[in-house]
């Protein structure tokens, strides 16, 4: 089903409602990951402990064995970025502005420049910079060393409702505009990140060719082959507490697929995706083309 449904979903991005509406059969991908040798990333470890369970993994922290626990580069999770107080007030201005539907029984907020990610095309578009209600969480991104220089060029709200079933398939987010580090603030409800292995599949996916272009330039350099056969089998689980900091980076960013599950999402959750550009946009060949949309991502405009 290539048509757009009143829903939002399309093609093979499906919600509850469309689900049932059109006696779509979609294939759980909580039972396919049960499948695989399940680990769960702890917070205080810093590393993947044994387990399927997030909370159970966070809760049993004093008994992890950490030579034996699981390592990979690229995960950040800082909890309580943002204080009780400001979430609320965060959701407040959130549903202040008008929500779009999107697939999958999200809906979002869309700030940001028009992409074509298969013609690599950028436009500015309709593009007028952020809402000044959400200014100083992007001021604050810049506290944080590890995103040091850190320019948002894309800022998305997503909500997912449980009501409606709301996930995200997995994916690798596009590396011909979205630059390595992969930013969400979590506003309201716990959630999981699930991580699994990228298998190549179709040549260009993802964009995931023109990586090579700026390898260098990474924060974390990327998993050797040999290196990436430890995870094979695997599933990797990742908290992501209300209110918290999760940053993708280097090969957890680009060698795994991560996806939020259904059932993972138990309330309303509500987060803001932040995008910067990729090093061609920055200080490279696109530099140009990318400047227009830089000029408007410092514009902070009045909520009415």
């Amino acid at each position: 089903m290539n048509t757009i449904r009143p829903c939002g979903c399309k093609g093979v991005r499906t919600c509850l409602s469309c689900e049932e509406d059109f006696q779509i059969a979609k294939p759980s991908l909580q039972e396919q990951f049960r499948q695989l040798e399940a680990w769960t990333y702890c917070v205080h470890c810093e590393l993947f402990q044994p387990g399927w369970d997030t909370d159970k993994g966070q809760e049993s922290h004093s008994s992890h064995d950490q030579e034996n626990g699981l390592p990979l580069s690229g995960i950040l999770v800082q909890e309580k970025f943002i204080s009780v107080e400001e979430g609320a007030q965060l959701l407040k201005d959130l549903d202040d502005l008008p929500w779009d539907i999107s697939q999958s029984g999200r809906r979002k907020q869309n700030f940001g420049p028009k992409t074509n990610f298969k013609k690599r095309k950028l436009q500015v578009g309709n593009f007028a910079g952020f809402p000044r209600t959400t200014e100083y969480v992007q001021r604050r991104l810049n506290d944080v060393p590890l995103l040091r220089g850190f320019q948002t060029i894309e800022q998305c709200s997503l909500e997912y409702d449980p009501s409606k079933g709301a996930s995200i398939d997995p994916h690798v987010d596009d590396c011909w505009i979205w630059g390595e580090r992969v930013v969400t603030v979590n506003c309201l409800g716990d959630a999981v990140l699930t991580l699994t292995p990228y298998e190549p599949q179709q040549a260009g996916k993802y964009n995931l060719d023109l990586v090579d272009e700026y390898q260098n330039e990474l924060l974390a350099p990327l998993l050797e082959e040999e290196e990436l056969v430890k995870y094979k089998g695997k599933v990797l689980r990742i908290p992501m507490p209300n209110l918290s900091l999760i940053v993708l980076y280097g090969p957890a960013r680009y060698q795994f697929e991560h996806s939020v599950l259904r059932e993972d999402v138990e309330e309303r959750r509500v987060c803001i995706a932040y995008r910067e550009f990729t090093p061609m946009y920055i200080n490279g060949k696109d530099r140009a083309k990318g400047e227009p949309v830089t000029e408007k991502s410092q514009i902070f405009w009045e909520v009415k």
